[in-house]
């Protein structure tokens, strides 16, 4: 399995068959070099999306267009962006499991967060913010989504005992990596940990060297743009 950052929140996901894009934004995004766009989204068969902020959907509907992948998520937020020409994937909700190709399974868990899209100069509500466990050669993936700490990772980290967590630590929009290491030893038992959201602005953590000192015995990996991390 490949995990590649795309930076920010981004990830494309490489898992037995399927290529998996987790909320691409690439236009716009500081840093993501415009000449790798194709590289990033080149042979997606899914679109996972977490919610609905500008960084996370900016161009789902176009990379969903131009490579044929569906776009699955929550219920009004999918419904939307196919509303809005992307190929029609899953919309689900919480709790709900929808298989990817014939050996990956993607569940729908909770995030602590916000979604909504601007439409027009008016805001609106695209649902439940989420995060996925995503199943695969032999790995239990758990991606946060834009969150804080919650309750909700107890029964998430007990049930679906993920081994790799990619987590939102940048702080000010989501958990920092005081809290995202906080969260990954009481909750969960990952044996990797790959934080995200943040070195994308000045107001974002730039460093996860507090996340890797809190978490001693875990492999916290720093995400390099493109380059593949191969678990």
């Amino acid at each position: 399995m490949n995990i590649i950052w795309l930076g920010h929140g981004s990830f494309r996901i490489e898992i037995e068959d399927q290529v998996v894009l987790i909320d691409p934004w690439l236009n716009g995004n500081p840093m993501m070099p415009e000449d790798s766009h194709g590289a990033a989204t080149q042979g997606a068969t899914h679109i996972l999306v977490t919610h609905g902020h500008f960084d996370h959907i900016t161009d789902v509907v176009e990379i969903s267009k131009s490579t044929g992948a569906p776009v699955s998520g929550m219920y009004e937020l999918a419904q939307y962006l196919a509303a809005g020409g992307a190929v029609e994937g899953a919309a689900y909700n919480i709790g709900g499991t929808i298989p990817l190709g014939a050996n990956v399974t993607a569940a729908m868990v909770p995030a602590m967060h916000s979604s909504s899209t601007m439409e027009g100069d008016k805001p609106l509500a695209m649902g439940r913010e989420t995060g996925f466990i995503l199943r695969g050669e032999g790995h239990t993936v758990y991606i946060s989504g834009d969150t804080g700490i919650m309750a909700d990772m107890d029964w998430i980290g007990d049930f679906y005992k993920p081994d790799i967590g990619i987590l939102s630590a940048g702080g000010f929009y989501t958990m920092g990596m005081a809290e995202a290491a906080y969260a990954a030893k009481r909750y969960f038992n990952f044996k990797t940990v790959i934080p995200c959201h943040y070195r994308t602005f000045d107001a974002l953590e730039q460093s996860a060297k507090v996340l890797a000192d809190g978490l001693p015995g875990v492999d916290v990996i720093e995400p390099e743009v493109l380059e593949p991390i191969r678990l």
